[in-house]
């Protein structure tokens, strides 16, 4: 299963684009810079339920969930995706797939051997290959395949449209050797990932060809050199066939067929428990749910203490119970069909968790690494200070543990941008940067111009000697603050007879605070939400509802955004303008205002529903927490308690001061402009535990005084419209790993370059943020053929990007996989590739196979 803020053929294009400022970094000294030497503790193993051949049975079919159908089978083209990586790895030729710790390793299937025969004048590199190599035609594999190729990825030939495979344009000349089963490539200067080439290696029918390549093998392959062939491909049915190859001439392929089939990853559940699929990535909360039926095997037809229902009170039942037969006949209907929509629900949940007992969860750590992405290319985050002052503010083992620990698996946050634990050449190299601390980061803003005061501006158009300039200058607004938020309380209980008041009331909540606008993803109880509403209809006829406070803010448009923007800035700077100044509250655009419901598309960027937790709290929540002695002794808020509405103090008639905020520590500015990040999240259901980890590096960075403005935006435009676009400030996202750092990294930490138009051509930097020197490193890599020398230019490299603190990498994610608990070699492989045609059911199957059972 892909995830959000993975690029969408990421996996090729860190291999074939060659797509990103300039200045001089005041860092520590880089020579032995590291926080830790070469990486002494293990990666995680793969989790695939290894089994020799001989104890897996011949035939059957396996169901392999995927995303969506490929785009192309073209791995080469700009729209590969991780479906086309999986479904070419089982058809066509890769002469060195990564093996369990991350290396690239020689594959006997098509390779004798391959090796640098001369390195002066030119590096010379000879393949010999597997004689018994042929492709589904009969033809034998050889050097006019590895020549097609060649041309057709070099870049020399515009008519071929492929995302450029770096490394092709170094081969000056691709010659048979001493006979057909020689190949010998000629560089024209050095390249040390001269495996990363001819993988996967396509017939010289679609390479030879600029239709071929670019149209014909889209939508399929005719011709092919894997354990299997390609079958068929129905968009109907969403699903992708392969078959056994009759021409394979290495082991043998278990299954008869192979079919990967898409599913949406909201889906995975369903179709696990219905049997439409064998193998499938996904969430933690589907990882849950099938511990749970494993669990709950021997209940003997016990109800299940989780699901739909698991959480009614015998209390809550029997007034269910009582609703429906009770004599009010409207409110006996809701109260039924509550109950019935219940029992359905329950009976689904029964079902599904039968069928998800037939599976279990491989678990290792995907081949892939999360990063937290400071966008370098303006505002604050344009001076490398404060940059690094965010890295520094980030408690990076707590960010692990929120992804890993509660999935059992090892929490350490990564330590390199080149390398995964586990490879070779990994190193920690966030010495560069230095560890998390709060003081040195406070130190860095400070020295970067952001103080407590900074964003405060003294109110303009003023009256002198005002009833508000004299008692700003007096002080005495005793007893504002909590006036304000008993105002605030009293609105919430939503009295339907005080409606015209709870209006006047709203407009008198406390500045400074945010609107939490994500409810829209928040849920209603099922189940027992009609039944609440029959409830009320026959005893709280009186009461009203809270909801109408709750709603999500709109944008708005234009000048009223930016106005409403200015207002913001200013309610939430009140604990600074406390000091230095009055706020006059009462005038238009107030902060924390109802705006329209609707979103309003501007700029050209998705409108989206924006939260700020790292701001101060809402009356509503702080009035209640101070009422319960919940706060701490400077009145701070938890990010996760603050709730939407107004700012600390109150709407109040024009000339009224504000009172002192609800947080009192204040959050940094500058000549009149407060600390603000745009902090970018993917907003859907599979995206959970990257918000989770957003929201903790918010509640991290108001620590030190950066606010933050979470903007939640849909996850198919997440990546497209704001990261690669530079519509942010914060965000994460990940890449995944490779062998060749040198080549595959150096797009990604590449220093911008401005183009023609003036604009900043990034290649794949999106963090705008790189240098010269770290250019050269990567180049003075990727030309080193020691391999021991390359690795430490890497370090080096490594150490540079860390110094730059454009990126700063949190950790290597998750990798969950359902598979039927009758499948052998299948599962999570970590870093290394399939090898399909070892997969299968273990023998002594039942008479009835899973393949029957599923058809």
């Amino acid at each position: 299963m892909s995830h959000v803020g993975v690029p969408r053929g990421t996996v090729r294009k860190r291999r074939s684009l060659a797509l990103l400022t300039t200045g001089v970094l005041t860092i520590p000294v880089l020579a032995g810079c590291s926080s830790g030497g070469e990486e002494t503790s293990r990666g995680v193993p793969q989790d695939i339920a290894p089994a020799a051949r001989q104890a897996v049975s011949d035939g059957s079919t396996v169901n392999w969930a995927v995303d969506a159908l490929p785009a192309t089978f073209n791995a080469f083209q700009a729209d590969a995706d991780s479906a086309t990586t999986r479904i070419t790895g089982a058809l066509l030729p890769s002469l060195f797939p990564m093996d369990a710790s991350g290396q690239p390793k020689l594959n006997p299937d098509y390779l004798e051997s391959a090796k640098i025969i001369e390195r002066e004048p030119k590096q010379v590199v000879l393949y010999k290959l597997n004689q018994q190599a042929v492709w589904s035609d009969g033809r034998e594999i050889g050097a006019p395949d590895f020549v097609a190729q060649w041309r057709a990825l070099s870049g020399k030939d515009s008519a071929f449209w492929t995302a450029r495979n770096s490394g092709y344009e170094r081969i000056e000349k691709i010659e048979r050797g001493a006979d057909d089963l020689q190949v010998r490539v000629t560089f024209s200067k050095p390249y040390a990932d001269w495996r990363s080439l001819f993988s996967p290696l396509y017939p010289k029918e679609i390479t030879g060809s600029p239709d071929a390549f670019n149209d014909g093998a889209r939508t399929t392959l005719k011709n092919t050199a894997g354990p299997f062939v390609l079958r068929s491909v129905s968009k109907a049915k969403g699903t992708v066939t392969l078959a056994r190859n009759p021409r394979w001439w290495g082991d043998k392929a278990k299954l008869d067929t192979l079919v990967f089939r898409a599913v949406a990853a909201g889906d995975r559940t369903q179709a696990l428990a219905d049997g439409t699929v064998d193998v499938a990535d996904i969430d933690a909360s589907t990882a849950d749910r099938i511990a749970l039926a494993r669990r709950d095997r021997g209940n003997n037809g016990q109800p299940l203490a989780h699901g739909p229902g698991s959480e009614t009170t015998p209390a809550a039942a029997l007034r269910s119970w009582a609703l429906a037969h009770g004599s009010d006949e409207e409110a006996a209907e809701i109260a039924q069909a509550a109950r019935e929509k219940n029992r359905k629900a329950v009976v689904a949940y029964t079902a599904e968790q039968k069928g998800l007992r037939d599976f279990v969860v491989r678990k290792s750590l995907e081949p892939a690494y999360t990063q937290l992405a400071l966008n370098g290319e303006s505002g604050p985050l344009a001076d490398d200070r404060v940059r690094r002052a965010v890295a520094r503010a980030l408690d990076r083992e707590e960010l692990a543990r929120t992804v890993l620990g509660p999935l059992g698996l090892p929490a350490k946050p990564l330590g390199s941008h080149l390398a995964l634990a586990g490879q070779p050449g990994y190193k920690d190299g966030s010495g560069a940067l230095g560890d998390q601390n709060t003081e040195e980061a406070q130190a860095l803003l400070a020295d970067a111009g952001w103080t407590r005061g900074g964003a405060v501006q003294p109110p303009k158009d003023t009256k002198a000697g005002s009833e508000a300039e004299k008692k700003g200058a007096k002080g005495d607004a005793p007893g504002t603050a909590e006036d304000a938020e008993k105002e605030a309380a009293e609105g919430a209980k939503g009295d339907e007879e005080a409606k015209s008041e709870k209006a006047e009331n709203e407009r008198k909540t406390e500045q400074g605070g945010e609107r939490k606008t994500e409810r829209n993803g928040e849920g209603n109880g099922e189940g027992n939400g009609e039944e609440e509403k029959a409830e009320k209809k026959t005893g709280q006829d009186g009461e009203g509802s809270t909801a109408g406070s709750e709603k999500p803010e709109g944008e708005k448009s234009g000048s009223e955004k930016a106005e409403g923007e200015k207002a913001d800035r200013a309610s939430e700077d009140s604990a600074a303008s406390r000091d230095e100044g009055l706020y006059i509250v009462g005038q238009d655009n107030k902060p924390g205002a109802h705006a329209p419901a609707h979103a309003v598309s501007t700029g050209g960027v998705s409108a989206v529903h924006v939260l700020a937790p790292a701001r101060t709290a809402a009356v509503q929540s702080a009035a209640l927490l101070r009422q319960a002695g919940a706060l701490g002794e400077d009145g701070a808020v938890a990010a996760q308690d603050k709730q939407p509405g107004g700012a600390a103090g109150a709407y109040a008639p024009v000339g009224t001061a504000a009172p002192a905020p609800a947080a009192a520590k204040g959050q940094l500015g500058k000549d009149g402009k407060a600390l603000t990040l745009r902090f970018v999240l993917p907003s859907g259901p599979g995206s959970q535990s990257l918000r989770s980890v957003g929201d903790k590096i918010a509640v991290m960075l108001e620590k030190i005084g950066i606010g933050t403005e979470i903007i939640k935006v849909p996850d198919e435009s997440y990546f497209k419209d704001h990261v690669a676009s530079g519509a942010y400030d914060l965000a994460l996202y990940s890449w995944p790993a490779t062998a060749y750092p040198a080549t595959d990294g150096r797009p990604i930490y590449a220093k911008p370059e401005p183009a023609t138009d003036g604009s900043l051509l990034v290649e794949q930097n999106y963090t705008r943020v790189g240098t010269d020197h770290i250019d050269q490193l990567f180049d003075q890599a990727a030309a080193e053929l020691d391999e021991k020398a390359a690795r430490e230019l890497m370090k080096q490299a490594d150490a540079r990007i860390w110094a730059a603190a454009g990126s700063i990498p949190l950790f290597q994610r998750p990798q969950l996989v359902a598979v039927d608990k009758k499948l052998a070699n299948v599962g999570a492989f970590g870093f290394a590739a399939p090898r399909y045609q070892d997969i299968g059911f273990k023998n002594r199957q039942a008479a009835g196979s899973p393949a029957d059972r599923k058809k």
